[in-house]
């Protein structure tokens, strides 16, 4: 069992960049994909991006393709997420999850649980 903890949220303008960071507790960390979720006020919980086992494979939101890149040290059990040219719609709770990559994908991932999350707040 993965076990994810978000850090790296914060207070930036936009046009700014932040590097999020997941770290997973476990020894089966490389056995699963890891994606980026979010969740702004009053909003669903929605996709950000995911990454397949070896980060040979990735794949991205719409909303922040070409700005936000995930990769992954499998050797430190971390999934990072760099997100450049912020806008104020970033604004929300980010969280990971380890799951399958067709399962992060799908388009409707659903959990029992999530982690606390790490906030970003992009102002204008």
């Amino acid at each position: 069992q993965v076990q994810p903890v978000e850090s790296g949220g914060g207070l930036v303008q936009a046009g700014g960049s932040l590097r999020l960071s997941c770290a997973a507790s476990g020894r089966t960390f490389s056995s699963y994909a890891m994606g980026w979720f979010r969740q702004a006020p009053g909003k669903e919980r929605e996709f950000v991006a995911a990454i397949s086992r070896n980060g040979m494979r990735t794949y991205y939101a719409d909303s922040v393709k070409g700005r936000f890149t995930i990769s992954r040290d499998n050797a430190k059990n971390t999934v990072y997420l760099q997100m450049n040219s912020l806008k104020p719609e970033d604004t929300a709770v980010y969280y990971c999850a380890a799951d399958s990559f067709q399962n992060i994908v799908s388009g409707s991932y659903q959990r029992s649980s999530w982690g606390q999350g790490t906030q970003v707040t992009v102002s204008s």
